[in-house]
């Protein structure tokens, strides 16, 4: 086995993600084999509506968790995100394509919110993520007065739903697209800019850093900023592959963005972070929510199953951290 991990191209490509991979074809096989017509194209369309907010979500948590913190609440500001936005588009008429530069913004002031309190007021980034979390389900709640949000459909005849061509046009997953290209921006800032080697460095050694000379407050709080940001961008296109958008909810993809996340490499105790790996978490997750409901399951089954996926990576990962010290 050790030869194997030691091989340079498997060391290159990552020994886990590639096992995740096999995972993944292998779920997406035996699905296919006890699920009648689950390979249909149908099917996977459906599969990748729910990959491409997740998918975002799960990108900016991971810069996040790469620092050593965490946050609970990227579900929920989301939701909020895609309320307000499309609150004030269905009620104010605001032009479709401010809406869509507002959702972005509110998911940004959020990460700033909450770079602020973690970095330079120094509360506990679960206690701040936790507050934030009711935060955005309350003002959702107020700011539309407890009622669901409809975006325009594909064929409204104002030609307002035009912005559903971000995830698909004329069958082609145009959606897949820009999460492609988000990735691969993310990656850059993540392994190659000065951002994403103090990001990486406060999750291993914050006060090492500090005693550096660096600003490690001015770095933390730029995670949180992505983290919010994309969170915004995940609204987008959560309300381009769906339809309405319901007051209170979206605690159920925190866990499974943070799934994602450490299935794919990155460690809750903070210091590494697969881009990557992010993604391929990411497809596991949908494809196993897409292959619950096949099977007629209700949701809380898959809500136990991530549960219990996340309990398994992490004890992976700390027992990987043991044997590294």
């Amino acid at each position: 086995m050790e030869t194997i991990k030691n091989n340079p191209i498997i060391k290159k490509l990552g020994f886990n993600r590639i096992i995740l991979f096999i995972i993944l074809l292998l779920m997406y096989g035996v699905f296919s084999v006890i699920i009648p017509g689950f390979a249909s194209k149908a099917r996977l369309m459906s599969i990748l509506n729910y990959v491409y907010f997740l998918g975002f979500l799960a990108l900016g948590v991971t810069f996040v968790i790469a620092t050593g913190g965490i946050d609970f609440s990227i579900g929920p500001v989301m939701f909020c995100c895609a309320l307000m936005a499309g609150y004030s588009l269905n009620t104010f008429g605001m032009p479709v394509i401010v809406s869509l530069l507002l959702t972005i913004a509110i998911g940004v002031c959020f990460g700033c919110f909450n770079g602020f309190l973690v970095a330079f007021v120094g509360v506990p980034p679960f206690i701040v993520s936790m507050a934030t979390m009711n935060i955005a389900k309350g003002l959702g709640s107020v700011f539309t007065k407890t009622q669901s949000v409809s975006w325009p459909q594909s064929n409204d005849p104002s030609g307002n739903g035009w912005f559903r061509n971000l995830v698909k046009v004329n069958g082609i997953p145009t959606g897949l697209i820009a999460l492609a290209i988000a990735a691969i921006v993310l990656y850059i800032v993540m392994n190659n800019t000065r951002a994403g080697r103090f990001i990486l460095c406060l999750g291993s050694n914050k006060e090492a850093v500090r005693l550096s000379g660096v600003d490690v407050r001015k770095w933390q709080m730029l995670a949180y900023v992505i983290c919010g940001t994309m969170a915004g961008i995940a609204a987008i296109f959560f309300v381009s592959a769906y339809t309405t958008v319901q007051p209170g909810l979206g605690d159920t993809y925190n866990n499974e963005a943070i799934a994602s996340c450490v299935m794919g490499g990155t460690s809750m105790g903070g210091g590494l972070a697969s881009i990557g790996g992010t993604l391929i978490g990411v497809f596991v997750i949908s494809l196993l929510q897409e292959g619950i409901m096949a099977m007629r399951m209700t949701k809380e089954v898959q809500m136990i199953i991530t549960g219990l996926i996340v309990i398994v990576f992490v004890y992976a990962d700390v027992s990987a951290r043991r044997r590294r010290n």
